[in-house]
């Protein structure tokens, strides 16, 4: 069984330069969307897969997929 996605509160602050408060409802979206964003580039890489007659996903198919999933998430 897959164990719980770690928190991303200490990796907001790890990574911010000044310390930023994230309240649990905010750490609870991003951690949703960041979930979603996954997903969504993994769906991509499948295809990309699929479509080369690969049976696994590997790096150059998620490379190839990574610039049309961040601009679909940009919006």
């Amino acid at each position: 069984m897959l164990n719980k996605a770690p928190k991303l509160k200490s990796t907001i602050r790890a990574k911010a330069k000044i310390n930023i408060n994230v309240s649990s409802d905010s750490e609870a979206m991003i951690e949703l969307l960041t979930l979603l964003f996954l997903n969504n580039l993994v769906e991509e890489a499948k295809t990309k897969a699929f479509e080369e007659k690969c049976a696994t996903i590997r790096a150059q198919h998620v490379r190839a997929v990574s610039k049309k999933v961040l601009k679909k998430a940009r919006g």
